[in-house]
């Protein structure tokens, strides 16, 4: 940026003008710009008094400008919305509409609409609440109630934590705006994401829990503490200021339903949920295409300043916010910056000024706002709300303010801020300063402030002193997290009658002749075109591939009523370019989905290629199956390793969720599994993780073989009554397959078998003939199927788990009592043998076998690392592994455990070792 040269005695332009004119009125417009950009940077935005840094932009003598200039300049030449006639007269109302407690990001904006309203509404004041005596009143007593419940919870329950809202007090008043005006735009839910810092206040405040739900969890802590019954913690499997409630919240435009989700400890993670729930809450499912109405619900994320600036699932949510399978309309952002992430000051924990720049590089305007001027709290979350309901996007409102206790109650902040703790003791409370204000301008009576908090102190008192269940108080109008649809009551124990999955195959031919099927008009991509045509065929002849499968099995659950929604990276095509459930014309680009229109449909398929993010798609998909726990939700990894980008939705939410809260969904991951020389970050979709998370029968973990078990598995997990989710293993190389397509008959008859026996070994003399039997998953039976050692092996049987977790006792104890005759039992997996399924299957087989027969391994080595790289060592790896799994054994140790068969490492031919070294 350079400073304008002083305008002087000028020759004139060639129309006339003077070109000194012409040099003031560029600079007069320089710098109203500059206001525009850079006038934050005056703006008084921290309670606790640091004086705004500035910018040399923002004085006109910068741009060559005098007091004189100013007069001369016509105020309506500079495209300017506050009153005055001149730039001098412009000017002071410039700074006061962009550097007072409340300051505006919106230059960096792309769309020239939504920079020249907001510069409109900001400079014009339109946005601003003109609030009356009784109002204000209101406001007092509001922020009276927030601080009155902090400070007796901090003396009568003294050291416990609860993460005071104290220095953001204006963030409930701020929330009860946001959810009348969605009340008033017609929600019918406003969902609220936000961790720990002030969430029981909230919860009390503004969702309506009673105050006694409150006091009782601290009451029963103090009991069990104290050795008796009742500590809330361990009864409900979580601290109290993780849980969450909803509400019906009474407001003039109309009654609103208001949920906090329950959420972890993990920053932000809640985020992507609460984005997930509200697109479900937006969605009719009842047709075949599913409609979004973004005014029936509303985001609100509560974010914190170390948080917002740190976690990386934040920019990733923030992707989600323009895409077309994942918008919410628009959600409002309230980063509560106590300027202290813990014990971390600003400089160390950010790269930019504001905790709120990252919003900046997507599109976002940012309205930062001091904490302790209630009335432009209120105007800046007026602003955002405006924003949001005319241009349906993201708004951030940076709130500034501060921390008063340490992190946590029990914490010393003085230890590694004293000069900043110091400031804080000697600052009033926002209710103080608020009540000064009031008093000041005639609206309340000296003292009377002061009076109204004793009386609400005392009313917190009586409340206490009713004892457990008596004397609830408050709105009453909300409860804490309630357990999810088809969960009645969390008791650890079973999954409920498996569903009829089984369908005609009359309907079967039905559904595949619809999903083959496209207007005249549309022209398929010739390549494709012969696939499909192939699908057809091998239809009629009834043979089903995985896709095919796949298709019917989702096709026949929107006929019958049950929603589905599928994305994942690439899914729309398929990863491995399978699945083709959009067809795109090569010539006009028009795109048309078969499964989107099938005649009949009675309810939605969704169907959406996710960005590269697996962190918040997966905690959006976990939210949206919350919300709509009769929608099949389905998420695909581009490859299964790939799910461990999402490592916090799963471990918190998906696989604890249920114990901690009460909550579970239908949610189902489908993870593509398989050694097949693609390297380590290929092979592996971690299975071994799934089964360690998998108790209280809190999931499902399955590797169908089939394309049947896999149609039976996707029914069955839409159509059970008591639904958990489900970890899908899914193939790669078996798409195509031809041992491994099944017949239309398995589709039209049985439903998913947690354990496959060996077809071949069926009869009582083939039965009573084996002497080995072979345990497997997956694509692995195939290898060994398929090998030459499997025809020269009569006395050996092959059978799959298909169902890990829960493991299937009673169908293996079956299998095993099938084969009278057996000496030894394998286990055999292409995992290494610190990976895959082993470590989790081979205790619970040894409780099972037959008195006297062993239980033998066969893997891959321990390694770090879960494949080769190298494609030759994976076949010479799997190729040791299928015979060790048929040979006679070469018995490693000794006594009644598992026992591993050839367990040394393949190591590549020497050559090839000598040409690899530098």
């Amino acid at each position: 940026m350079t400073a304008v040269p002083s305008a002087g005695g000028t020759p004139a332009g060639p129309r006339g003008m003077e070109a000194g004119a012409a040099i003031e009125i560029a600079a007069g417009m320089a710098l109203v710009d500059a206001y525009r950009a850079f006038g934050h940077r005056a703006a008084h935005l921290d309670p606790l008094g640091t004086p705004p840094p500035g910018d040399p932009a923002l004085e006109p003598a910068f741009w060559g400008l005098g007091p004189e200039a100013l007069e001369r300049l016509p105020a309506s030449v500079l495209r300017v919305h506050v009153q005055g006639a001149t730039l001098a007269d412009a000017l002071p109302q410039l700074a006061r509409a962009y550097g007072g407690t409340i300051a505006f990001e919106v230059e960096h904006l792309s769309s020239h609409d939504e920079r020249a309203w907001l510069r409109e509404m900001i400079e014009s004041g339109r946005y601003r609440l003109h609030l009356g005596p009784a109002e204000r009143r209101q406001l007092l007593d509001r922020l009276t109630a927030v601080e009155a419940l902090e400070r007796f919870l901090g003396r009568a329950f003294l050291g416990q934590k609860r993460f005071s809202i104290e220095g953001l007090d204006m963030l409930v008043p701020m929330l009860d705006r946001i959810v009348a005006s969605a009340a008033a735009n017609g929600a019918r839910t406003v969902e609220i994401g936000m961790a720990h810092r002030g969430r029981l206040n909230v919860l009390v405040h503004v969702v309506g829990v009673p105050e006694k739900v409150i006091l009782d969890t601290f009451e029963q802590r103090e009991a069990g503490a104290a050795g008796t019954e009742g500590d809330l913690e361990g009864a409900t499997s979580d601290v109290k200021y993780h849980q969450g409630a909803e509400g019906t919240v009474a407001t003039p435009g109309g009654s609103v339903r208001v949920v906090v989700p329950s959420n972890p400890s993990h920053l932000e993670a809640v985020s992507p949920v609460v984005e997930g729930r509200t697109r479900a809450e937006q969605t009719d499912r009842s047709g075949p295409l599913a409609r979004q109405d973004a005014t029936a619900a509303l985001a609100v994320l509560v974010h914190g300043d170390g948080g917002f600036a740190g976690q990386g699932v934040v920019a990733e949510t923030f992707n989600l916010a323009r895409l077309a399978g994942y918008t919410t309309g628009g959600t409002v952002h309230l980063l509560t910056d106590n300027q202290l992430a813990f014990t971390v000051e600003p400089r160390d924990e950010r790269s930019t000024d504001y905790a709120s720049d990252l919003a900046k590089g997507f599109d976002v305007p940012i309205v930062h706002v001091n904490a302790d001027d209630p009335q432009a709290c209120l105007d800046a979350t007026a602003l955002a709300l405006a924003y949001r309901e005319r241009f349906h996007g993201d708004v951030v409102v940076h709130l500034v303010g501060y921390r008063r206790h340490g992190h946590n109650e029990e914490d010393e902040p003085a230890y590694t801020q004293p000069q900043m703790y110091e400031r804080i003791a000697a600052q009033p409370t926002v209710r103080a300063r608020y009540a000064q204000q009031l008093t000041d301008d005639g609206v309340i009576e000296a003292g009377a402030g002061d009076r109204s908090l004793q009386a609400a102190e005392a009313r917190l008192a009586a409340v206490r002193e009713a004892g457990p269940g008596g004397g609830a108080t408050g709105e009453g109008r909300a409860v804490m997290a309630e357990p999810s649809p088809g969960v009645p009551a969390f008791t650890g124990t079973g999954y409920g009658p498996a569903p009829e999955t089984a369908l005609p195959a009359a309907t079967l031919h039905e559904l595949g002749e619809a999903l083959l099927s496209w207007p005249a008009d549309l022209t398929v991509q010739p390549k494709l075109a012969r696939q499909l045509q192939a699908r057809r065929e091998a239809l009629a002849a009834g043979r089903i591939s995985w896709a095919q499968a796949e298709a019917l099995a989702l096709a026949s659950l929107v006929v019958e009523g049950s929603p589905v929604r599928l994305t994942g990276q690439d899914t729309v095509r398929g990863t491995f370019s399978q699945r083709h459930l959009v067809l795109t014309d090569p010539r006009s680009g028009r795109r048309y989905a078969p499964i989107q229109a099938l005649p009949g449909a009675r309810a939605s398929f969704e169907l959406h290629d996710s960005p590269l993010s697996e962190y918040a798609c997966l905690g959006f998909e976990y939210g949206y199956a919350i919300a709509a726990s009769e929608a099949l939700v389905v998420w695909e990894a581009q490859y299964g390793d790939f799910v461990n980008g999402a490592e916090v939705i799963i471990d918190q939410f998906i696989v604890a969720g249920l114990a901690k809260w009460g909550v579970t969904s239908r949610l189902t991951l489908l993870l593509p599994h398989g050694y097949e020389g693609q390297g380590p970050e290929h092979s592996s979709a971690r299975i071994e993780r799934f089964l360690a998370l998998g108790a209280e029968a809190n999931l499902r973990v399955a590797v169908p073989s089939t394309p049947a078990q896999y149609f039976h598995l996707l029914r069955d997990q839409a159509r059970r009554t008591t639904f958990r989710p489900l970890v899908a293993i899914t193939p790669k190389s078996l798409l195509r397959l031809p041992a491994a397509a099944s017949d239309l008959a398995d589709l039209s008859g049985g439903g998913f078998r947690a354990v496959l026996d060996d077809p071949a070994r069926m009869t009582p003399a083939d039965r009573s003939a084996v002497r080995r039997l072979i345990l497997c998953s997956g694509k692995l039976y195939y290898d060994l199927l398929r090998s030459s050692l499997r025809a020269a092996s009569s006395q050996v049987a092959l059978a799959r788990v298909e169902l890990l977790y829960p493991f299937p006792t009673p169908a293996l104890h079956d299998l095993l009592a099938a084969y009278p005759s057996l000496e030894v039992v394998v286990w055999a997996q292409e995992e290494p043998r610190n990976l895959g399924a082993r470590k989790f299957v081979l205790p619970k087989l040894r409780d099972i076998m037959p008195p006297g027969v062993p239980i033998l391994d066969v893997s891959r080595p321990e390694r770090s690392s879960p494949a080769e790289g190298s494609h030759l060592a994976h076949l010479t790896e799997e190729a040791r592994i299928v015979a060790a799994a048929f040979a006679e054994p070469r018995v490693e140790g000794s006594g009644a455990g598992p026992r591993s068969l050839a367990r040394q490492p393949v190591r590549e031919p020497a050559g090839r070792r000598r040409a690899a070294r530098p």
